[in-house]
């Protein structure tokens, strides 16, 4: 199973988004934490007021602590029910809060509490009663921090509960000290800021993807520009890459632009190459084609057939030395070079009565060497001239990515069985006269070479039909 998307957008924004995540849990479990913290801290801060109000009564009042304790009951520690409630023990016995209805204080399991229940006797040291006399000082005379302990637990009815829990000394006694508030007002306020703390988060979530994808959108408009850049230079509407920034891409243009100087050069001594060579035996090929002209008898029509195959191969080698490479062809308008063969054929064939009709839209371009562009459409034009009876018709329709080129003549055509066996490379119907053989293989070879095809069918005027397809512009 792929866990990263193929692309390079996918995959920031896949990691990006995760870590994004990873960050907003994190900052809203921090955040939740620390405001039950600080909550938590208020609630302790008020227990911890309960208790100093009472260490100072017992101190201020060790004849009568309980009748002085509830007296100074302070809401809501004096109202039943309330759960605010507080419990303190020691040689006056125990005194509980009025909001416990005098029921017994329920202390959670926990190792302090024997301690708490069966007090040590106090020191011997211990401050005379009614001397100031804080809490932390009490808890450093018994060996403990000078803080208070804090204690969570369930009441009698189930009900979650937090404590504060004070021992010291006081006159001739140890004295402890609980303090409890349900735990249901720090989970409260808790409760209360989550939906609006996690809308918060998810905004700010949200608004930071946003941003994320904004920044990747932006920082990768330059890798989407060269890989246009590059389809340009393919079509062969740009010659180089001109990208200046980002400069982490220039190093990588400049090798771009290396490979296509290198490959332009390698084009052009390959075509040269293959041009000496190709100009180099048409010379003789035509003196021996000269030669065989009058060559009597089967041998002289087989030399001559060999000589028309010799060109043909060099015609085709030519033809790939234009069009190979992986150098883009140009764009060509198809009109003009239509028009421009139509006329060039009408003159060639004074004698015949044919005309040409051309449909043909004035925008519509093909990618084709403009010389091999020529002859592909020069061979069956020709051909069409030579048997129609009176009327050649070219049409052509861009189709998608491709342009489709049909000539037609209202000649006596071919069948089905003459259409399957021009198809074959090499073949003709008459090999003592002029026809479709040759041409049309080059045409083939060249439609091919330029990622094109050739079709032949009947046409609707009783003719031929040639329908060549190459790839538009």
């Amino acid at each position: 199973m792929r866990l990263l998307p193929r692309s390079l957008t996918g995959r920031l924004l896949v990691t990006a988004g995760g870590a994004l995540l990873l960050g907003i849990t994190v900052s809203a479990s921090v955040i939740a934490g620390v405001f039950g913290h600080f909550v938590l801290q208020t609630l302790d801060l008020r227990l911890d007021t309960e208790i100093a109000l009472i260490t100072r009564t017992l101190d201020r009042n060790p004849d009568h602590p309980a009748a002085a304790l509830h007296a100074g009951d302070l809401p809501p520690f004096d109202q039943p029910g309330s759960g605010w409630v507080w419990e303190a023990r020691g040689p006056f016995g125990i005194v509980r809060s009025v909001s416990l209805g005098g029921q017994a204080l329920s202390l959670p399991p926990d190792p302090l509490s024997d301690r708490l229940r069966d007090p040590p006797p106090a020191p011997p040291d211990m401050p005379r009663p009614g001397a100031p006399f804080g809490i932390a000082d009490a808890l450093r005379l018994h060996g403990m921090p000078p803080d208070l302990r804090p204690m969570d637990g369930r009441d009698a009815q189930g009900h979650a509960v937090h404590y504060r829990v004070a021992a010291f000394g006081q006159g001739a006694g140890q004295v402890t000290i609980v303090t409890a508030a349900p735990r249901e007002i720090v989970e409260q306020p808790l409760r209360a800021a989550a939906t609006p703390l996690a809308e918060s988060v998810l905004a700010m979530g949200g608004i930071m993807l946003a941003a994320l994808a904004v920044q990747i959108r932006v920082g990768l408009r330059p890798v989407v520009r060269l890989r246009r850049m590059v389809a340009e230079v393919k079509a062969g509407r740009l010659r180089r890459i001109a990208v200046s920034e980002p400069t982490e891409l220039v190093p990588l243009v400049e090798e771009l632009d290396g490979l296509i100087v290198a490959n332009e050069n390698a084009v052009a001594q390959a075509r040269t190459h293959v041009s000496n060579l190709a100009h180099g035996l048409k010379t003789p090929l035509a003196s021996l084609k000269l030669d065989l002209a009058d060559a009597p008898g089967a041998e002289g029509a087989r030399l001559r057939l060999l000589v028309e195959t010799m060109e043909r191969h060099i015609r085709h080698h030519l033809g790939r030395a234009r069009a190979g490479g992986g150098v883009a062809s140009p764009a060509v308008i198809l009109l003009p070079r239509l028009q421009d063969l139509a006329e060039a054929l009408a003159r060639i064939h004074a004698e015949s009565p044919c005309h040409a009709d051309l449909d043909v839209p004035s925008d519509l371009h093909v990618r084709c060497d403009p010389q091999d562009l020529d002859e592909l459409l020069g061979n069956v034009l020709d051909n069409a001239w030579r048997h129609a009876a009176g009327r050649v018709r070219v049409t052509a329709r861009a189709d998608g990515k491709r342009v489709r080129i049909t000539i037609e003549d209202d000649g006596h055509g071919l069948s089905d069985a003459e259409i399957d066996l021009v198809t074959h490379e090499g073949r003709r119907l008459d090999e003592q006269s002029a026809g479709m053989g040759f041409g049309l293989a080059i045409t083939r070879e060249l439609c091919a070479l330029h990622g094109g095809s050739v079709m032949l069918e009947r046409s609707t005027l009783g003719g031929l039909s040639v329908t060549i397809a190459l790839r538009g512009a």
